[in-house]
C-alpha cells in the first residue's frame, strides 16, 4: 500500500473543508482533501435548479466572490462557483477515496484509506452529515420505492407520492410534486407545517393544504410500506392510502461510526455533540480537528456553511500558533 506524507488531511471536500484547506495552505501546509464522493458532493445531490436561502456573500470562502445574476443563487452556480475556487487555488483533491482508520498520535498520524496510507500531523474532520439519511424504522422502509434525496418532481408525474416531513426539503417537494401532476399526500408528525419553513413557502404550502390540493394528515407517523400503499397511524387509529413513491424528507446524520473510529470523544446529550474546544476546533484526541456541520452532532441546522466556514480560520490560527 502506497503511502504519502502531507502536513494536514482535510477529510470532506465539501465547502467548508475546502476553506480549511484554503487557509492551511496559506499558512504553509502541505495539505490535501479526501472526500469518499466528488467535489461538493452533498450539493451535488441536492435538488436540481434549487435556491439556496443565503446571499451570495455568506457562501464564500477563500476572499472569492461569489458572482451570481440572482439575489440569492442556485445550485449549479455553487457547483460552479466551489470548484473554480479549488481549481484557482490548486488544491490536491483526493476524491472517491473512502477514510477507514486513523492510526497514531500527533505529530505521527497514520490515516488509513480504502487506497493507501497517509502520514500527517493533523486531520480536520468536515464530513458533513448529508450522507447518511435518517432511515424510517418501519416494516418496507427499505423498499427501493423509498426516497430520501429528492431531486426534481419529473419522475413522479400521475403517481401517488407520500411526503414524510414538514420541514424545508419536504415541503418544496411537496409542491413541485404538485404543480408537476403527482397526486401528492403528506404525514405531519406535528400538528402544523414547521415555523421554520421559509416565509415565501409555508403560505403557499398550507393554501395548497387548505384548498385540498394537498392531503396532509398532522400528527401521524408512518406505520407500514407496502408495494401499492402506505399505511398510516393518525389520532384517529390506522389509515391506508394509495402509494408509488414515498419521499422521506426525514433528515440525516452524521457518520457517527467512521467519527468515533476516528477518536471523536461526544457529550452526554441527546443529539451526540462532539467536543471540541469552541476557540480552535480540537477534538479531545491532540491534532484532530472538526469543522462545519458536524459540529452539532444531530442538532444539523446549528451549522452551516454561512457560519461553519469561520472553523478554517479558527483552525488555521490555532496551527499557526
Amino acid at each position: 500500500m502506497n503511502q504519502d506524507t502531507y502536513d494536514t488531511v482535510v477529510v470532506g471536500a465539501g465547502p467548508v473543508g475546502l476553506a480549511c484547506a484554503i487557509e492551511l495552505k496559506r499558512i504553509g501546509h502541505r495539505v490535501v482533501v479526501m472526500d469518499k464522493g466528488a467535489l461538493v458532493n452533498s450539493l451535488i445531490g441536492y435538488p436540481t435548479n434549487m435556491e439556496f436561502f443565503s446571499t451570495p456573500e455568506l457562501l464564500e470562502i477563500g476572499g472569492y466572490p461569489f458572482a451570481t445574476r440572482n439575489y440569492k443563487p442556485r445550485r449549479e452556480e455553487a457547483l460552479d462557483y466551489y470548484r473554480r475556487v479549488a481549481f484557482r487555488e490548486d488544491l490536491p483533491l483526493a476524491l472517491h477515496e473512502t477514510v477507514v482508520d486513523l492510526r497514531g498520535s500527533q505529530p505521527a498520524f497514520t490515516l488509513v484509506t480504502d487506497k493507501r496510507t497517509v502520514a500527517c500531523s493533523q486531520v480536520v474532520l468536515a464530513i458533513g452529515f448529508f450522507d447518511i439519511p435518517n432511515r424510517l424504522d418501519v416494516p418496507g422502509g427499505g423498499m427501493d420505492k423509498v426516497v430520501h434525496y429528492y431531486k426534481e418532481p419529473y419522475a413522479y408525474t400521475g403517481r401517488d407520492v407520500l411526503i414524510v416531513g414538514a420541514k424545508n426539503s419536504a415541503a418544496k417537494a411537496a409542491l413541485d410534486c404538485l404543480r408537476n401532476g403527482a397526486r401528492v399526500s403528506m404525514v405531519v408528525r406535528g400538528d402544523d407545517i414547521g415555523e421554520s419553513v421559509k416565509y415565501w413557502i409555508r403560505p403557499d404550502l398550507k393554501n395548497r393544504i387548505a384548498e385540498g390540493a394537498i392531503t396532509a394528515t398532522f400528527n401521524s407517523g408512518v406505520e407500514r410500506i407496502e408495494e401499492k400503499s402506505v399505511t398510516i397511524r393518525t389520532p384517529d387509529g390506522l389509515r391506508t392510502i394509495a402509494n408509488d413513491v414515498v419521499l422521506a424528507m426525514t433528515g440525516y446524520r452524521p457518520d457517527f461510526a467512521l467519527l468515533e473510529r476516528l477518536g471523536v470523544t461526544f457529550h452526554a446529550d441527546a443529539a451526540r455533540t462532539p467536543i471540541y474546544n469552541d476557540q480552535t476546533m480540537e477534538t479531545e484526541r491532540p491534532g484532530l480537528f472538526v469543522a462545519g456541520t458536524v459540529c452539532g452532532g444531530l442538532r444539523t441546522s446549528r451549522w452551516f456553511i454561512e457560519n461553519g466556514r469561520f472553523h478554517a480560520e479558527a483552525i488555521a490560527n490555532s496551527l499557526s500558533a
